[in-house]
């Protein structure tokens, strides 16, 4: 298993916490006690998600019900056999020394991880509060980010700052012209604080868990949310070409990075924050996971013919800084490398493949990690060259799964722990037979066995691990996934995989959300030489999938679209082609 260490959180104690404070506050007298001031209600956020240490009386007599009087005299105390109520407190004033205020809309994920010490007593009035946490650029000590997000089958990929701004202002102006933010109340509050109230048509409050429901029912839509609230039914729109979800994102240039402000008394606030008392962000890049998930990749015919021609890494020339981008990057290659394959034949009838050792520069080019090895001609040459290709990829310390030495290997699931966050490859070729020739003392690409498979994803889910399943399955030449593939992919979906993907696919094809999990059904090509080959060209496009995982949880991921220049080099998308083929690949998703 490959383990990169994960960032902590620090954490301090109470014990500590005290030991700071107490020479800066006042006695524990001047705190509130239970009854004292204003009771918590749902209504007051403040009250409801901050509690105090309670003050414990000490009493002489044995034990006192709640409620009942208390008397030195024995005889009196004998006659005192029903509650009497006790008159309610009068509330001490609020001591600024000792007092924070919390506006209320701060995000619940900011709000949740703040540790007040004993010592500190919420107020409701920043006027009476030593220390003030609010939104706002002057002695800042957070930055928090949010996400604007639509629908997953949206094709638009982003908005200008601009077009944002003017739209919250009641100017509204680009793609989503006319059509309200969706935000919760927290976000709507934190968010006028730091541009000013939105014009009375740009914003629709919903309740937080009604959001993505309420997008999806109203498209067109668009949202704002926190990005700890980010889910794969969403898709993250750009600003300006920055998104959270990529590794590149910078929160300076972000117009959705909220700054976050402790105001008061200056010692106090040295003290706090320099044991941690306060989270800084809610986006760590040390939390976060890019895995690039592509489609068939054949180096085989006019694919290394052109290789050959144009140098062996011309393929990758166009989009191998996106593969390399990713923190891990997945290659599903069908063919063995064997020392005796022949120079490649553009025109070869046969569908018997192998690939020249040489070939593998072209793999090691784009940051390959780990290789999958479920495809149908992985055996095309025989036992030694696959074992010779294992050993190759031993050799680079390449991880791979869905094929190996033997039946126990081919059907080991392999482990990666990339910034805390646990992910688990697994997959099979569920055509079986010829095409998947791993057994006990035989290498190959192991067979689809349902019960086996889905049992290992459900016990690798209950260690914490976030699976992606990945399939050869038949290759069907249209848009729309076909029954059985619906049946086969949902199944492991069902079984607790986050992500599952057709590795078998030479066109793109449908996708969907299923029991929490994100199935694409089929990819199309990387590199492999079905140029103009399919009805309507459809061969000539593709997919990248580059999936997002954070502080251990799947999010979401950004679909990059490809299309051959020729028989070996595909580049990314113009905007004009990417809505072609994402309107053709919804619709077969049953999504337009």
């Amino acid at each position: 298993m490959i383990r990169l260490s994960r960032l902590q959180p620090t954490r301090i104690s109470l014990i500590l916490i005290l030991t700071i404070l107490l020479p800066l506050l006042n006695a524990c007298s001047n705190l509130q006690r239970p009854g004292e001031g204003n009771p918590p209600s749902e209504t007051d956020p403040l009250q409801s998600t901050i509690t105090l240490t309670p003050f414990q009386p000490v009493f002489d007599v044995q034990t006192i019900t709640p409620g009942s009087q208390v008397t030195d005299d024995p005889a009196a105390a004998a006659t005192l056999t029903e509650p009497v109520s006790t008159p309610e407190p009068t509330p001490l004033p609020s001591d600024p020394t000792n007092s924070v205020w919390i506006n209320p809309f701060l995000p619940p994920g900011l709000k949740n991880q703040i540790t007040l010490p004993p010592a500190l007593s919420p107020v409701e009035k920043p006027e009476n509060a030593a220390l003030r946490l609010s939104v706002g650029e002057e002695q800042p000590f957070a930055q928090w980010i949010y996400a604007l997000v639509a629908p997953y089958p949206t094709i638009t990929d982003q908005v200008s700052q601009r077009d944002l701004k003017q739209s919250w202002q009641g100017s509204p102006s680009g793609p989503f012209a006319g059509k309200p933010l969706l935000v919760d109340e927290n976000t709507h509050g934190v968010l006028s604080a730091w541009w000013g109230e939105p014009a009375p048509s740009a914003v629709q409050i919903i309740p937080t868990g009604e959001l993505v429901e309420k997008a999806w029912a109203d498209r067109p839509s668009w949202g704002i949310v926190p990005f700890e609230s980010l889910e794969p039914g969403w898709k993250v729109l750009a600003i300006n070409n920055q998104s959270p979800l990529r590794q590149n994102f910078t929160p300076e240039n972000y117009a959705l990075t909220v700054p976050f402000t402790l105001q008061g008394d200056s010692q106090l606030i040295e003290q706090l924050q320099a044991n941690s008392i306060f989270p800084t962000t809610n986006r760590d890049p040390g939390l976060l996971t890019s895995v690039a998930i592509t489609g068939v990749t054949a180096l085989v015919r006019a694919t290394a013919f052109t290789m050959h021609r144009n140098g062996i890494n011309y393929p990758a020339r166009d989009i191998g800084e996106v593969l390399r981008s990713a923190d891990i990057t997945h290659i599903s290659n069908e063919i063995p490398f064997t020392a005796d394959c022949p120079f490649p034949n553009p025109v070869q009838e046969s569908l018997r493949f192998c690939s020249r050792p040489e070939y593998i520069e072209l793999l090691e080019n784009v940051g390959t990690d780990i290789v999958e090895l479920t495809g149908d001609h992985f055996g095309d040459w025989g036992p030694d060259a696959m074992r010779y290709t294992l050993g190759m990829y031993e050799e680079r310390d390449w991880l791979y799964y869905g094929g190996g030495y033997d039946r126990k290997d081919a059907r080991k699931a392999r482990l990666v722990e990339h910034n805390g966050n646990r992910i688990a490859f697994i997959g099979c070729n569920g055509k079986g037979g010829g095409y998947a020739t791993a057994s006990d003392n035989h290498p190959g690409a192991v067979a689809c066995d349902f019960p086996w498979i889905e049992q290992e994803i459900a016990g690798l889910v209950a260690e914490g691990f976030q699976v992606i399943a990945t399939f050869q399955h038949f290759e069907y030449y249209t848009y729309f996934p076909q029954p059985d593939q619906v049946r086969d992919f949902r199944a492991l979906a069902q079984a607790g995989a986050a992500v599952v993907s057709g590795s078998q696919a030479h066109q793109p094809q449908g996708m969907e959300f299923h029991k929490n999990a994100f199935i694409h059904y089929g990819l199309g090509n990387l590199f492999f030489d079905q140029y103009h080959f399919c009805t309507d060209y459809a061969c000539d496009d593709g997919f990248i999938d580059m999936h997002v995982f954070y502080d251990g949880e799947y999010i979401g991921n950004e679909l990059l679209t490809i299309v051959f220049e020729d028989y070996a080099r595909p580049r990314l998308m113009t905007p004009e082609e990417r809505e072609v083929l994402l309107n053709k690949v919804f619709s077969a998703s049953g999504w337009q």
